[in-house]
């Protein structure tokens, strides 16, 4: 049994298995141009953007001659296909929703990727109606380093933070949420770090999702 009534759950790295291919996607993007300057500690800093703010980061620190929507496009259409085509559930997903469902919990997905990525990849994989509503950052204009998406998801749930669990695996939107008043599920990716971190400001820990 459980006690959660009202759950947030991060897509990437959380229920999908797709951190190995954002790890890899602007280093990549950038090695394809050309760009020789260090990437090193890029992924960190892009891991909490949403994908419009990343895209202007890049062409800011990179000095890219396409423009932040000429990047955001390309990149978008390398991720889509992954999302349409390979990107698993994480093992044992399926059946930690199917324990919510069957106790009452309202469940939804705040993440930083755009919505018709979202879709494409829930909606393949089967699990999009497990979800009262998925809803992107990009919605509210910033990262998971600012309380913003998951107040406005609070809202839409109609509960209070306090009585909401936010599934993450990145520490900032773990620590986010929890100074924000949430409590919080670290859920392990191997491709986040920080998982010791994590742990420190988790009051429940996933590691296989069991």
């Amino acid at each position: 049994m459980t006690d959660k009534k009202y759950c947030i759950m991060d897509m990437d790295g959380t229920l999908i298995d797709s951190m190995p291919y954002w790890n890899t996607l602007s280093p990549d993007y950038l090695v394809e141009r050309g760009i020789t300057k260090s990437t090193e500690g890029l992924v960190e800093i892009l891991r909490t953007m949403t994908m419009p703010q990343a895209c202007v980061y890049l062409k800011k620190e990179y000095d890219l001659p396409e423009t932040s929507e000429e990047i955001l496009r390309q990149l978008n259409e390398v991720m889509r296909r992954h999302y349409a085509e390979d990107i698993p559930l994480k093992k044992n997903v399926r059946e930690h929703l199917d324990m919510l469902q069957e106790e009452g919990a309202k469940l939804c997905v705040v993440t930083a990727t755009a919505l018709p990525l979202v879709h494409l990849c829930l909606q393949r994989l089967g699990v999009e109606d497990y979800f009262a509503f998925i809803m992107s950052c990009e919605e509210v204009g910033c990262g998971k380093d600012r309380p913003d998406a998951f107040l406005e998801a609070a809202r839409r749930l109609g509960a209070q933070p306090r009585d909401i669990y936010v599934y993450e695996d990145s520490y900032t939107a773990l620590q986010t949420a929890r100074d924000a008043g949430f409590k919080t599920v670290g859920v392990y990716d191997p491709y986040s770090g920080a998982w010791e971190q994590c742990v420190s400001v988790s009051d429940e820990t996933i590691t296989d999702w069991v």
